[in-house]
């Protein structure tokens, strides 16, 4: 799958699952469940213990094309590369590192930094970044999202952090072309209830769905 064919199926998809866990094996049977519940776009964390093994792992797995797995959390360009060989399709990190989109640009893997200001969009923008990860979510609020699509309507924003079942429309609305959920999504791993996550990752493309008129 090339760079384009992995940025529709994000965009398309709506959501991507933040999986941060205790084991990989508990990142897996997270990533098992948010797959079940018609998750397309997932993010092993490298906060998650062996998760360039895990993005190997699942990459064997799921080697059709039906999700695409990316690594996130990724904080300088040697992480970035450790996770595209172990097969990450994509790199998501909390901050802009320029050596990090280089890297990403040079194989052809799209990079999403991390980004709080109009300033800091578009520098990644201006750096070669694909999806700009707005971020912490929670902080800046879906009306960012607008405020920033005013003067730059071609960026392509991503908000993480903070988004939930409840506000996940108001984020597409406001002009998302996705969003990455964590906590709020894979909350039940932590009580090993993964038919929660199965539940929740249903209704939070639901709700995707329906603010995009789906």
């Amino acid at each position: 799958m090339d760079k384009e064919q992995i940025i529709t199926k994000i965009t398309e998809g709506g959501l991507v699952a933040v999986v941060r866990a205790e084991s990989s094996e508990q990142a897996f049977r997270i990533t098992e469940a948010c797959i079940k519940g018609g998750v397309v776009g997932i993010e092993i964390t490298f906060t998650v213990p062996g998760a360039d093994k895990l993005i190997w792992d699942l990459s064997n797995v799921y080697k059709n094309g039906e999700i695409v797995i990316g690594a996130g959390t990724v904080m300088d360009p040697e992480t970035a590369r450790i996770a595209i060989l172990a097969g990450a399709q994509y790199i998501v990190s909390p901050y802009l590192n320029l050596d990090t989109v280089k890297l990403c640009n040079r194989y052809r893997i799209p990079c999403m930094p991390g980004a709080m200001s109009i300033k800091e969009v578009v520098e990644a923008m201006e750096a070669g970044a694909d999806i700009i990860k707005i971020f912490p979510g929670q902080i800046l609020g879906p009306k960012a999202i607008g405020a920033i699509l005013g003067p730059i309507p071609y960026a392509k924003l991503m908000p993480t952090g903070g988004v939930d079942i409840d506000n996940v429309g108001d984020w597409i609305k406001a002009g998302a072309v996705a969003v990455g959920a964590g906590g709020s999504l894979t909350r039940g791993a932590k009580t090993g209830d993964y038919d929660a996550i199965v539940d929740t990752a249903k209704q939070f493309i639901s709700k995707i769905n329906e603010a995009r008129g789906l």
